[in-house]
């Protein structure tokens, strides 16, 4: 199967859909997207609306709904949603904020409903960069007790990190944790300067590069899948470096980039791999469809016609699934299809969600080395 049946998979639905179910929050995150409130907006889709909406992202195809915030436990009917979509055959993750309202009855209660992986996120390897993060003295102790009592329970375990100036020197102590408390994937999310993100703490283009390194050999050994948000390069410095010889071939096994894109040689949507709008989407908490929840540019509302149409039809989405819309070297790159740059971080910098992502340092090859390095590009390694 080639990369061109993996994007007419992704014309007609996305692999995954987030569902921002409100932005309540306990929490006061300093990188927070969502740029979360203590109380509930007062339009938020309702509980009816919601059941809808999870009838039509199965309906339409998609294979993950995750339900996030805010803090989805702010929300009464959180385990209905999560129910209606195990009973419609979607794969349903949770990622609640580690609060006091995550209590272990709670979890257990979302998993009997029907949640397949819990998303608790771990900004910090010690009390004092992680409570940083989230804005709320205690949140480390609370978050490994959380994670402690979800080990306890036996639930499939996702840990969110995400990474930026004030976090990167302690990765490989994160790394470490989260293979003692017991994590099934380890999803490493870079910085998008939106909402309450500051692009001072953004990486520059180098240390990014260098941390996908430093990823793609972890993968190698980690008991644990490596995951990528907003950082579709890490498929092309695996690729590089697995046609070099220097990634065990067998690391792919344990190779993620964004919400469910993992190199699988027999699905033809991993050949494409996933990106704002391109295989994900997401749903605002008053039913606004964005590409991602880091691309905050709505294309339209469930409120006024189906998410499926918007997905496959808004000019917004159409254009991010086309590689050849995109501009700068992202547009001149070898690997454009299977990466493509994050379209979040290029709109955040520049405010053009098609430019070059500016997080990125490589630079494409000349036209006289185009067919060694699209060999590259297109290199599938076996395995899992």
């Amino acid at each position: 199967m080639t990369s061109s049946e993996g994007f007419a998979a992704f014309d007609l639905a996305p692999f995954t859909v987030a569902w921002e179910v409100t932005r309540a929050c306990a929490l006061r995150c300093i990188h927070c997207r969502a740029e979360a409130q203590p109380r509930r907006h007062p339009d938020e889709l309702t509980t009816e609306e919601g059941l809808r909406l999870v009838d039509e992202i199965a309906e339409m195809g998609a294979r993950v709904l995750v339900v996030t915030g805010g803090d989805p436990f702010m929300r009464r009917d959180i385990r209905e949603f999560i129910a209606r979509g195990k009973a419609r055959g979607l794969r349903v993750a949770l990622s609640p904020s580690a609060t006091r309202l995550a209590t272990g009855r709670a979890l257990l209660e979302a998993c009997e409903a029907g949640a397949e992986m819990i998303h608790i996120s771990l900004d910090g390897a010690t009390p004092g960069v992680h409570d940083a993060f989230r804005g709320v003295r205690g949140s480390y102790a609370r978050t490994i007790a959380i994670l402690g009592e979800l080990r306890s329970l036996g639930v499939p375990l996702q840990i969110g990190t995400t990474v930026c100036r004030r976090n990167v020197h302690e990765l490989e102590a994160l790394a470490g944790l989260v293979g003692t408390l017991g994590a099934s994937v380890w999803s490493v999310f870079f910085l998008v300067p939106t909402g309450r993100a500051q692009q001072a703490d953004v990486l520059s283009p180098d240390e990014h590069e260098r941390v996908l390194g430093w990823l793609a050999d972890l993968a190698a050994s980690a008991p644990f899948y490596v995951r990528t948000t907003a950082a579709p390069q890490f498929r092309r410095v695996v690729l590089q470096r697995a046609a070099r010889g220097e990634t065990p071939v067998p690391a792919a096994a344990h190779i993620r980039t964004g919400a469910g894109y993992a190199r699988r040689p027999s699905d033809p949507t991993a050949a494409a791999g996933v990106n704002d709008g391109k295989g994900f989407c997401f749903v605002d908490h008053l039913g606004n469809v964005c590409p991602s929840g880091f691309l905050p540019l709505p294309a339209g509302n469930v409120r006024e016609q189906p998410i499926s149409r918007i997905y496959r039809e808004s000019p917004l989405f159409r254009a991010l699934r086309d590689p050849s819309r995109l501009e700068g070297k992202c547009g001149r790159c070898e690997f454009r299809e299977v990466c493509g740059g994050s379209r979040a971080r290029a709109f955040a910098f520049t405010g053009n969600p098609f430019a070059a992502d500016p997080s990125c340092p490589y630079e494409p090859a000349a036209s006289a080395d185009a067919r060694g390095d699209a060999e590259v590009a297109n290199f599938r390694p076996t395995g899992r």
